[in-house]
């Protein structure tokens, strides 16, 4: 009976053993962005260098992405950069080298993942955003941006028209204080004019020729 158990067990093990997460080697051929999700879209986390050693977690079954660690980070890479050795030669990691090459196929889901690698990012934060997907997430953005733009543009409009309605208040007043001041200026010149000639009026001596001189008059004398 005891022998039973233990081949019961065993052959669990075995029928478990394709399910456990696995890991194949790949290699980067380029230069390659390792992004926090099966986009390009999604915030690159780091470069994996032309060449590099990676271990690959697992790769999508729709889509030609897979979760890969390299240097204990955790992100995604397109298997279009990533070869992998099989049957004593590389070949690009596609879905059809998944089952030979030991590659499970995952799902992706922002929350989980990001929760266990990104939790020190500054895009986590927005992780509810991106839960809907990058393009949500882009459209979003972009939807609040314009809103931004929106909202500048109305402001500097409302500033141009309160500096145009003060501009116009300013250039009233001081039309109203040059008509005032031409005014002032007027009244005093003419104030000034009269009292000049109220000086020479006072100050000119009467001629005797203004007087009709009678006989005998001792004002008509020399």
């Amino acid at each position: 009976m005891k022998n039973l158990f233990v081949k019961i067990a065993a052959v669990g093990l075995l029928m478990l053993a394709p399910a456990i997460a696995q890991a194949a080697e790949g290699y980067s051929t380029a230069n390659v962005n390792m992004r926090a999700g099966p986009s390009t879209r999604y915030p690159a986390v780091a470069v994996i260098p032309a060449g590099s050693s990676v271990e690959i977690r697992g790769c999508l079954s729709d889509v030609n992405w897979c979760d890969v660690e390299f240097y204990g980070g955790r992100g995604w890479v397109s298997g279009q950069y990533v070869q992998a050795l099989y049957q004593q030669r590389r070949v690009y990691v596609g879905p059809q080298y998944y089952r030979p090459l030991g590659i499970p196929m995952i799902r992706f889901s922002v929350d989980n993942y990001w929760d266990r690698y990104y939790r020190n990012r500054d895009f986590y934060r927005d992780r509810d955003r991106w839960s809907r997907g990058p393009d949500y997430y882009y459209r979003d953005r972009d939807n609040r941006d314009r809103d931004r733009d929106r909202d500048n543009r109305d402001r500097d409009r409302n500033w141009r028209e309160r500096d145009g309605d003060r501009d116009g208040r300013n250039r009233d007043r001081d039309w109203r204080d040059d008509n005032q001041r031409d005014d002032r200026q007027t009244d005093d010149r003419q104030r000034g004019e009269r009292q000049r000639d109220d000086r020479r009026g006072d100050d000119r001596r009467p001629d005797r020729r203004d007087f009709d001189c009678r006989p005998g008059d001792p004002s008509c004398d020399e």
